[in-house]
């Protein structure tokens, strides 16, 4: 039987997996400040809104407004798409506070009022349509119970996969750790995606490694990235080397420092 793919249309990336993240995967994007985590959410989106495939936001540490500035910086205007009833950011930041906050349609008054998350998010998805949702960040749900991180994130595993969204959960680890945020997030998700930050000799490189990923191969090694006025840009024939947290080097080129 072939595999059902959803294509993040993220220059290389689609080719570390096969084609695509399998459908109705819900991927951790882990990842230190500064690796790109929540632009890659942002393109996994928009580039599904241009495909035709509606798409949710759920901004829990950033103004909704922002979210989309955002977007915008980057080509990604979602405005047109919100417009269309395509595309919707579910407010879990203001908790309703603010003019700009009365104007959204989907509010959560509470980060820990998880249920209640769940109850908006599913009527989004039913209203739109959507076939992919971001949460961005997962670790927000349980940074102060993180002993609940895992029921969190299998809670929306069970809605999301249920109703058959394609789903990325970014998920914050200090620069030093190697984990993936939470104590036990990694079993319930099906798919991870590691996003790091290292300094050579002076100079910051970008690189990811898929750590794992249900219902298709994946490539092993670790492969560098940019972060260009367009978006992640991935250089999936190219890779680097960690030793005892150092990273080489190997054939790193092409593209943009931005």
């Amino acid at each position: 039987m072939e595999i059902e793919r959803v294509f993040t249309g993220i220059p290389g990336f689609d080719e570390l997996v096969n084609g695509g993240i399998p459908k109705r995967n819900i991927v951790l994007i882990a990842g230190g400040p500064g690796t790109g985590k929540t632009i890659f959410a942002m393109q996994y989106i928009y580039n599904g809104l241009v495909r035709g495939e509606p798409g949710i936001y759920v901004a829990l540490e950033e103004h909704p407004v922002q979210v989309r500035i955002n977007m915008a910086q980057l080509g990604w205007d979602p405005k047109r798409f919100e417009e269309q009833g395509k595309f919707a950011v579910i407010d879990a930041f203001t908790g309703g506070f603010g003019e700009a906050a009365k104007r959204e349609r989907y509010v959560v008054k509470s980060v820990d009022d998880v249920q209640t998350l769940l109850d908006v998010l599913r009527t989004a998805i039913k209203d739109l349509n959507a076939s992919r949702v971001v949460v961005d960040s997962v670790t927000t749900l349980y940074i102060t119970k993180p002993v609940i991180a895992r029921s969190v994130v299998l809670q929306l595993k069970k809605l999301l996969s249920g109703i058959g969204c394609t789903s990325l959960l970014v998920s914050q680890v200090s620069i030093t750790e190697r984990g993936f945020g939470g104590p036990g997030v990694e079993h319930a998700v099906d798919g991870i995606i590691r996003l790091d930050l290292d300094e050579i000799d002076g100079r910051l490189y970008r690189s990811i490694i898929i750590w794992k990923m249900r219902g298709t191969s994946h490539s092993m090694s670790r492969h560098p990235f940019e972060i260009t006025n367009k978006g992640i840009q991935i250089y999936p024939k190219q890779t680097l080397k960690v030793y005892r947290q150092q990273v080489s080097p190997s054939e790193i080129g092409g593209g943009t420092d931005e």
